[in-house]
């Protein structure tokens, strides 16, 4: 059974740094794409970022370029997001989503949610002024 768990969220300060990682379990192999989107209540989900660990190759939403990054850590499977000079904008759940094998579309195009099966819980990022 794989298990998708997010870890790391809180509350920083505009202007800060926070690193929000996805722990994934149970995949046969290590080769998984990775999105992860972030929610506000009220408005449409966000894919923030996104990886394919087979080769490393990765996306990043134009509002967040610069700013955020997304690596991997393969022998921990865990993907991290670190989030740097982060923006009252950025107050979000963060969420984690996979898919075994690959990703459905290229990563230049984003993680598109309806593409991921499993799912982490989320996790609360808040950004105070």
């Amino acid at each position: 059974r794989v298990q998708v768990m997010e870890s790391g969220g809180g509350t920083v300060q505009a202007g800060g740094s926070l690193t929000v990682s996805c722990k994934v379990n149970g995949y046969t192999t290590r080769e998984y794409c990775v999105g992860w989107f972030r929610h506000v209540p009220g408005k449409e989900r966000e894919a923030a970022a996104g990886i394919f660990t087979g080769i490393g190759n990765t996306y990043l939403a134009a509002s967040v370029k610069g700013r955020l990054t997304i690596s991997q850590d393969s022998a921990k499977d865990t993907i991290s997001l670190q989030m740097n000079s982060v923006k009252i904008e950025d107050t979000a759940i963060y969420s984690c989503a996979t898919r075994h094998y690959g990703c459905a579309r290229p990563m230049a195009s984003g993680p598109r949610q309806s593409d991921f099966p499993e799912w982490g819980q989320g996790i609360q990022v808040t950004v105070s002024s």
